[in-house]
């Protein structure tokens, strides 16, 4: 039964791609434009304005599925940084320092970068 889900493997793909963008999209719009609303509403210029901006970016192609590889690797490294710069000193577990997306975030777009962006994508329209 399972052998005959791989079929559906680059649909699949294209869901956890499409899903994963719009929350990270939904990251950067609650840094930049404060919506979802939020306390939060750093300065364009600071660390958390840039990485706002890329989660914006990124997230839309993502989404697209437009330069996927090398968005998701822009988007897998400010997860890191975002990771080891903001969240790991203040606690040594993800689970406790609020780090568990931010590690998510990283290894599936790291994924992306060598799976591709699966179906659905203006990638695969344009290859």
């Amino acid at each position: 039964m399972f052998n005959r889900l791989s079929a559906y493997a680059p649909q699949a793909l294209g869901v956890l791609r499409i899903v994963a963008g719009l929350l990270f999209l939904a990251h950067g719009t609650q840094k930049i434009l404060g919506f979802p609303a939020t306390e939060m509403q750093p300065p364009i210029a600071s660390m958390f304005g840039a990485a706002g901006i890329i989660e914006i970016v990124t997230g839309i192609l993502i989404i697209l599925g437009l330069f996927t590889r090398p968005a998701a690797l822009i988007a897998s490294g400010t997860m890191a940084v975002a990771y080891w710069m903001v969240h790991a000193p203040m606690n040594g577990f993800p689970v406790n320092n609020g780090g568990d997306a931010a590690i998510l975030f990283c290894f599936f777009f790291l994924y992306l970068v060598f799976a591709g962006p699966g179906a659905w994508s203006v990638d695969s329209r344009r290859a």
